[in-house]
């Protein structure tokens, strides 16, 4: 395993366990309250509209994935919904201040804001993918030595397959503009691997349903939803709704809707 996933691992150990410690103080408080999570009778969504498929704006609506999933889980916690499209360096001054509720914007779990905001469980994971041909596996990261590897120039892809070279032998590089190009590379028998992210992967697979493909995870990089420290009911509600949708596998439908 390499260092890299190691730490992204570690991370995420981290957070269930912090979230774990905490939900186990909290049960002593009794169920979550609905009027004192959302004052404003409605749970107030922030929203970066601008990360295809995860929300996009068309100047009338917001819509995406994260749309959807704030949508159903409004729905478990029976409230109303409002959506206020902020850029992304504004979200979470939005949300400390208190203009909206929640973030549900494809956001990636941030130790350092650890001591303002609250994380739920991750919905996604977008790391990094080793790609292969389904019938051509690559068994061990030692097993890539010498072959041949499409990926993103100047990417995450670039700087993961450094780290790889580092543990691991070499391999003959194929650099590309775009990840996609990448998936063109490797689906066109170019390359023996591609390392791309999986939201890359899953859109490209939509183009080319007939196109299978075997994959690893080379780095962890979990979304999930924020809610302010301070605010315990919220964070206990979206929290139980999201490990509800994906008992359920309601989850899982809206990811295939849009990935």
């Amino acid at each position: 395993m390499n260092k890299r996933l190691s730490l992204a691992l570690l991370l995420s150990l981290a957070v269930f366990l912090v979230s774990v410690l905490f939900l186990s103080s909290i049960m002593k408080e009794g169920p979550p309250d609905k009027a004192k999570a959302f004052p404003r009778g409605a749970i107030v969504v922030g929203v970066d509209a601008a990360v295809p498929p995860f929300a996009s704006d068309d100047g009338q609506a917001v819509y995406g994935l994260d749309i959807d999933l704030a949508n159903a889980i409004a729905a478990h916690i029976d409230l109303p919904i409002q959506f206020v499209n902020i850029g992304y360096y504004g979200l979470y001054d939005a949300l400390i201040s208190g203009e909206v509720d929640i973030l549900i914007s494809a956001l990636r779990v941030e130790e350092a804001r650890m001591d303002d905001v609250r994380y739920t469980r991750h919905y996604f994971d977008n790391g990094l993918l080793l790609v292969t041909p389904v019938d051509k596996p690559i068994p061990s990261l030692d097993g890539l030595a010498g072959q041949k590897v499409s990926y993103e120039f100047g990417s995450r892809a670039d700087a993961e397959l450094r780290v790889l070279e580092d543990e691991h032998e070499p391999v003959t590089r194929l650099p590309y503009e775009l990840p996609t190009y990448a998936l063109d590379s490797l689906r066109l028998a170019h390359a023996d691997a591609a390392i791309v992210d999986a939201t890359t992967l899953r859109l490209y697979q939509r183009r080319f349903a007939n196109w299978s493909t075997a994959q690893r995870y080379l780095t962890r990089d979990p979304y999930a939803i924020a809610t302010r420290h301070d605010n315990s009911d919220a964070w206990r509600l979206v929290d139980g709704a999201l490990a509800a949708l994906k008992e359920n596998g309601e989850l899982d439908r809206i990811i295939a809707m849009w990935l």
